[in-house]
């Protein structure tokens, strides 16, 4: 029999990054612990019941290319999918799906409890056994010792939380469960730059008591695309969503009370979420809006609770009493569970290495929000790379990273690790030099291969990898043999370039104005091809001269880093900046482009903009370059 305190790798924490790094961990064939205070929690979708979204959608997409958990978990419990950026091109796509919070536990729990090589400890965490640089394992509040090679702690709000509401205050991981005391002292012990961060909530509110007339509603797609590669349909019953707005009453009512507002009272320390603002940051930030939308989300098909996204707040219990039920359609709500900001501890993720290994002490990884990102997909991201370290750790091999150029996943970490955080990290396409190429259809051809080399990758989806990937290069060598000359074209009612140069049907169907169907109506021996093949072939032929464009712009920005900017450059004359960025360059002054990209924020299109604006700007001397 096993000695049940020994494993090669111990995960602390049952969220969404302690569920990834648990199952890499163990699908990678290590003996593995999962130690979380409430195993009855496992899974739990702690603030908005929603997975996806812009940024997000793909990393969800790049987890499960590496066979992770959170997509297929997602499609088993989503009961509201939509594409969302579909009227833009698909390399902004963001798959989003509203979720059923007990289906997604429910399912998280019966992936996780019944995993092959993980074991579920039901303890809290403690302390860690170190030894000279070395981590050893963990020491539970049971007073029990864990023994492992590496340790992954995912600990989300849990060290030394406490939520704010008006002038309560209250020790908690999240609400009901009890905050993460002594871990947050030993790795203060261990002198790493630590910091306090905060997230918030809102109001859970009794779907029945809604006026749900007065609103208006957001279906489902009418075909809802999962997230799993794995999935053909979703099951599951769709619903809508609805829509409302705050109004001046609203505001007035918060503006004469945002003194009691935990953030604006001076209770909390740490910065909150710059893109998921509190209700009382909007009103203060925006005082010229007169309205902001909330979007009115059921928390699961058998569940009355909604969560009104787009009121997080902090405000005291008879203010949000007061504040809710001046918004349209909620005038006689009842409210279930107040909103509240918590404020917990984080560690400057620059004390990582890219593996997300502590530089520090060997063998301890940290991922999740306990290195200052927000937001599920994050984590879950973040958790799969550590998992996978930390077995590669613990069986004395090297780490392995992904690079930016190859996924979200790359470019979440880089940032992390190189330019730190000073709010709650959150992911965007923007953040992406290459996210012509990292598209959220393509992510199993981008990574699956690499998954199925590190052995994160089971036998059934390689198997369906391989069918698909033979399915592809088939259809990309039909498409390229099938050829046709421009005035075949142009009788076809094709707008062509009339220079007589034969083309394949792979280069007719980068026009914009050909699509799959009428190359197939040109070329019936296409026609056998399956929907999904023809689906993915578009978009690779759509995208394939921007992508080598792209390429060229990289390097070409690579190469103008040296590039000085002038002293008095006035920021507010350079277009395609978000006054995010103007703030932080009229802030810091850079003296290069260089260093303008290290500032954290910064995006490719901004670096383009302000490079492009540099060289031709009327003052600008020829000695320009350092």
């Amino acid at each position: 029999m096993q000695d049940q305190t020994k494993f090669d790798v111990i995960v602390v924490g049952g969220g969404h990054a302690g569920c990834e790094a648990a199952s890499a961990a163990a699908r990678m064939g290590a003996r593995t612990a999962l130690i979380t205070h409430k195993i009855a929690t496992i899974g739990e979708m702690s603030c908005n019941p929603a997975i996806g979204g812009l940024g997000k959608g793909h990393l969800v997409r790049e987890i499960d290319a590496l066979d992770g958990l959170m997509g297929r978990i997602a499609d088993r419990s989503g009961i509201q999918f939509r594409m969302l950026n579909r009227s833009k091109g698909p390399a902004v796509w963001g798959p989003r799906a509203q979720i059923d919070r007990k289906l997604y536990r429910e399912a998280m729990q019966e992936e996780i409890l019944n995993h092959e090589n993980l074991t579920i400890i039901q303890d809290g965490v403690e302390d860690l056994i170190v030894s000279g640089e070395r981590v050893g394992g963990v020491i539970g509040e049971s007073g029990t010792s864990y023994a492992a090679s590496a340790v992954v702690i995912t600990t989300g709000t849990f060290l030394k939380g406490i939520i704010h509401r008006g002038a309560e205050r209250i020790p908690a991981g999240r609400v009901g469960e009890k905050p993460a005391i002594g871990l947050s002292d030993r790795l203060y012990a261990l002198d790493l730059p630590m910091g306090r961060l905060k997230t918030g909530t809102p109001a859970r509110l009794n779907g029945k008591t809604i006026n749900w007339d007065l609103l208006e509603k957001q279906p489902a797609d009418d075909e809802p695309i999962p997230f799993s590669y794995l999935m053909d349909r979703i099951e599951v019953p769709q619903v809508s969503c609805g829509i409302t707005f705050t109004n001046p009453e609203a505001h007035e009512i918060i503006s004469d009370n945002i003194a009691q507002s935990a953030v604006y009272s001076g209770a909390i320390a740490g910065r909150g979420p710059r893109y998921c603002p509190s209700i009382e940051d909007k009103i203060h930030r925006f005082a010229e809006k007169t309205r902001h939308q909330i979007f009115l989300e059921p928390e699961g098909l058998d569940d009355d609770t909604v969560y009104p996204n787009g009121i997080s707040t902090s405000l005291p219990r008879e203010v949000q009493d007061a504040f809710i039920r001046k918004i349209e359609g909620l005038e006689t709500v009842e409210i279930l569970e107040y909103g509240y900001a918590i404020e917990y501890d984080y560690v400057d993720p620059r004390a990582l290495d890219a593996g997300l290994q502590v530089k520090a002490l060997s063998g301890l990884y940290l991922a999740g929000q306990i290195n200052g990102t927000t937001g599920y997909e994050e984590a879950g991201a973040q958790g799969l790379v550590a998992g996978m370290n930390a077995v590669r750790s613990a069986s004395g091999e090297p780490h392995e990273t992904f690079d930016r150029a190859e996924a979200y996943i790359g470019v979440l970490i880089d940032d992390l690790v190189t330019r730190g955080v000073t709010e709650p990290y959150r992911m965007f396409t923007s953040r992406a030099e290459y996210r012509l190429s990292l598209r959220s259809d393509n992510a199993d051809q981008r990574l699956t291969e690499r998954g199925i080399a590190l052995g994160l990758v089971g036998e059934t989806r390689a198997e369906m990898f391989h069918v698909k990937q033979t399915a592809l290069n088939a259809g990309r060598d039909a498409l390229r043999s099938q050829t046709m000359t421009p005035n075949e074209a142009q009788k076809l009612g094709w707008k062509v370039n009339q220079d007589g140069q034969r083309r394949s049907a792979w280069e007719y169907l980068a026009y914009p104005s050909i699509d799959m169907a009428a190359i197939v109506l040109a070329f019936p021996d296409l026609a056998n091809l399956s929907p999904a093949i023809k689906a993915q072939l578009e978009i690779e032929a759509m995208y394939a001269g921007y992508i080598e464009r792209q390429k060229d712009d990289v390097e070409a920005l690579r190469r103008e880093e040296a590039l000085r900017l002038p002293a008095d450059l006035d920021y507010a004359a350079v277009g395609g900046l978000t006054n995010e960025v103007r703030a932080k360059l009229d802030m810091i002054r850079p003296a290069t482009l260089g260093q303008a990209g290290r500032i954290e924020g910064m995006t490719p299109g901004a670096l383009t903009a302000l490079l492009a604006y540099v060289r031709r700007r009327p003052s600008r001397k020829q000695s320009a370059h350092a």
